[in-house]
């Protein structure tokens, strides 16, 4: 490779005489790469993904029904009404203003993304939105829900046989194409302005303030990338709130186990059966120590709370809801068990019709030996007695 001129002279440049002189008259080097249709592009990408949430009004925060006595309330936060149907349409949308900003995605270079399939989907909806090519690096398993979504967006889909191999898979495929992988498990943490700028735990308290409970005791979370976690806690954190953050993390994760244990080299030799969250491996947006509680969660309970869900609002959701809701409801009965009053939060993830081939069959359950039965009589007696029993 050709050197430019004087670069071979860097140490002589940089000694400098007592008086701010240079020595031996070396001329300044100067590359300038200015690309003015680049720019432009990149402008009008910008403004088309910054358009987007302009177009966008706040999801709903639903309640879910407990008795009046028990002086407590359960909000959910539902994510499931951003247009692309998940809480990750907001990951992707900073996700993507963060590798425009930072030069990374380029005009007629695909974008490529390790997923499950639900940030997939959104992150499609936005390569759509600015015209550059998608690939999705995901599971075979994957629901065929998400997967038609993700080419509806005009991405297109790249499965691996085992999910431990999608990074490896996504950077190659960027090395190949001269793409960028967008890497979610490393950047979601970063591209979210925690401080607020309207991010889901701005949102939460802005849409409790009139309710009686304003400032909530808890607030659930689940991890995939951690990135919601982080931005949740760090919001709690900043704003001088009392509220405790609990994390949920399904079976065939390691979360749970490498924040128990301080041990960011945690891994499972398993995929999660509770597509969107729960990681083989620590993820660089996982923050450890931003929370204040996790809970391993079995994913036959994690189906039984969503199909509670349905039963209670009407709704169906995905199983990372699930998961989520067997957590706040735990919290909710130590609550009502210590007498305390208050407000607990958790996230509707997304819609339950990606899943009807999943938690809503009772054929898949069998063939995932998952008996949900003893978890949903927990739920139904505490539903009615308000006593939790495992």
């Amino acid at each position: 490779m050709s050197m430019p001129p004087g670069l071979g002279m860097r140490h002589k440049q940089e000694e400098w005489a007592l008086d701010g002189t240079a020595r031996g008259g070396i001329e300044t080097i100067d590359v300038d790469r200015s690309d003015h249709g680049y720019r432009e592009w990149l402008k009008e990408a910008v403004r088309k993904v910054q358009a987007d949430a302009q177009r966008s009004a706040d999801t709903h925060l639903l309640s879910f029904p407990l008795p009046e006595r028990w002086g407590i309330d359960l909000y959910l936060k539902d994510e499931s009404t951003h247009p692309t149907g998940s809480l990750k349409h907001r990951l992707a949308r900073s996700l993507f203003l963060y590798g425009l900003c930072n030069g990374w995605i380029r005009p007629g270079k695909p974008v490529i993304e390790a997923s499950s399939g639900s940030t997939a989907v959104s992150e499609a909806y936005f390569a759509k939105l600015i015209g550059v090519p998608f690939i999705a690096v995901m599971p075979r398993t994957t629901s065929r829900e998400k997967c038609r979504l993700i080419e509806f967006h005009g991405g297109q889909c790249h499965f691996v046989d085992d999910p431990r191999t999608m990074y490896a898979e996504s950077a190659a495929l960027a090395a190949e194409s001269g793409g960028h992988y967008m890497d979610q498990f490393t950047y979601a943490e970063r591209a979210t302005d925690w401080r607020g700028n309207n991010n889901i735990a701005e949102s939460i308290y802005q849409q409790l303030r009139l309710e009686r409970y304003p400032e909530p005791a808890w607030v659930v979370a689940t991890a995939g990338t951690g990135g919601t976690s982080a931005t949740i806690a760090r919001y709690v954190h900043y704003m001088q709130y009392d509220t405790r953050v609990c994390v949920a993390d399904p079976e065939n994760s390691c979360f749970f186990d490498g924040w128990v244990h301080h041990d960011a080299h945690a891994s499972s030799d398993h995929g999660s059966r509770i597509e969107g969250i729960g990681r083989p491996r620590m993820e660089p947006s996982f923050v450890p120590g931003a929370i204040d509680r996790m809970m391993k969660v079995p994913d036959a309970a994690s189906v039984a709370a969503v199909r509670a869900l349905e039963r209670g609002i009407g709704r169906k959701a995905g199983g990372s809801t699930g998961t989520g809701l067997w957590s706040a409801l735990r919290i909710v009965a130590e609550m009502v068990a210590a007498g305390r009053t208050g407000s607990v939060v958790t996230l509707l993830c997304d819609p339950g019709e990606r899943y009807l081939d999943k938690y809503y069959s009772d054929a898949w359950l069998e063939e995932q030996g998952l008996d949900i039965e003893p978890y949903v009589k927990t739920l139904d007696i505490f539903l009615t007695t308000g006593n939790w029993t495992d």
